[in-house]
């Protein structure tokens, strides 16, 4: 299996499984709990990362989303709290989630120490949610450690796909309506929405093309360790509760 191959098998574990903390009803409760309104402290949260920059700075990071929304979110989400804060109460919600959701059993400290390798070792070209999640405080436990190089790699892998489908063509919602229509409303985007299904072949080819970057990420690793770090993630995923 070759390093793109590997990045495509990694997707369920990197693209999936930290996407559930920023879905969970509980980290939109302790948004709420802290002051946030509806999406603002995924938006806050999220973007916090990047310090107090201008709200476009944050439209071109999520890239998918309608940006007036993500203008507005991250405009209230300041009067709540200073930047950092929000970023790090959003690192907590995913810390917290890997404790309660994630069972007893897969090496965790293994899989946090081979995460680490790729982490450290990616470059953030082309990823500033990467370069910023990853000068992020860690925890200490395993379980949340991995949950939290995880969710960086999350950030890498999608900056590296943002780059690749705005370069074959697509507009941001051109992208969503192909390849997660049911979340258009939820980023908000008005209909009428575009039909994008004769864009496949252009879609096929993007995620090729960042299965290859990203798997450049994974050569600091050998392909023993590779296959060891894959076996580990399909444990994790395999462990939810």
């Amino acid at each position: 299996m070759n390093t793109a191959e590997f990045a495509e098998a990694l997707k369920p574990a990197v693209s999936a499984l930290p996407s559930n903390f920023m879905l969970d009803g509980a980290t939109y409760a302790k948004g709420a709990e802290l002051g946030f309104e509806g999406m603002d402290f995924y938006v806050g949260g999220r973007g916090g990362v990047l310090g107090d920059v201008p709200a476009d700075v944050v439209t071109a990071t999520f890239v998918y989303f309608e940006p007036d929304g993500i203008r507005d979110g991250w405009d209230r989400s300041g009067t709540v709290m200073a930047r950092e804060r929000a970023a790090a109460e959003f690192a907590t919600c995913a810390h917290e989630w890997a404790r309660a959701h994630l069972a007893d059993g897969p090496d965790y400290r293994r899989a946090a120490d081979l995460l680490d390798r790729v982490v450290q070792g990616a470059s953030p070209a082309g990823a500033p949610l990467f370069a910023a999640w990853r000068s992020l405080d860690e925890p200490a436990d395993d379980k949340a450690l991995v949950l939290h190089r995880l969710n960086a790699l999350r950030e890498l892998r999608g900056g590296l796909h943002a780059g690749a489908i705005l370069a074959a063509g697509f507009q941001p919602l051109e992208a969503v309506m192909l390849s997660t229509p049911y979340m258009a409303a939820i980023f908000g985007w008005p209909e009428p929405h575009p039909d994008s299904s004769v864009m496949q072949i252009a879609w096929d080819g993007a995620e090729e093309s960042t299965n290859v970057a990203f798997g450049r990420a994974l050569e600091v690793l050998d392909e023993a360790e590779r296959a060891e770090l894959l076996a580990l993630c399909e444990a994790i995923v395999a462990s939810q509760i």
